[in-house]
């Protein structure tokens, strides 16, 4: 009788546990919900129009956290790559890039 009660014991907390832990991981963040509404906007839309809408549609509502060190240097860099910047003229776009306070 005891080993029944431990059992359907060790059953119930596992069972409680799987469910607490599905319930959490089937919470959307706020971002994440902001990208569904966003994505689901973007739906008729294609290349570089669906690109900006995205871009400002994430933007809106909210203010936008201030970059980090790595994420300035990413963008700075694809920025320069786009741009086609060599040598010089790259690491003065760089210096000027980095300088500035940018936010996502």
């Amino acid at each position: 009788m005891t080993s029944l009660l431990v059992s359907l014991t060790a059953l119930s907390l596992l069972v409680s546990t799987y469910s607490t832990v599905h319930a959490a991981a089937d919470k959307m963040t706020p971002q994440q919900e902001k990208m569904k509404s966003c994505n689901a906007q973007a739906a008729d839309k294609k290349g570089d129009e669906r690109k900006a809408f995205m871009s400002s549609c994430l933007k809106a509502g909210a203010p936008a956290a201030p970059l980090t060190q790595q994420d300035k240097m990413k963008k700075c860099n694809a920025d320069a790559s786009a741009k086609s910047l060599k040598g010089d003229e790259r690491t003065g776009f760089m210096s000027e890039c980095l300088k500035t306070d940018k936010k996502m």
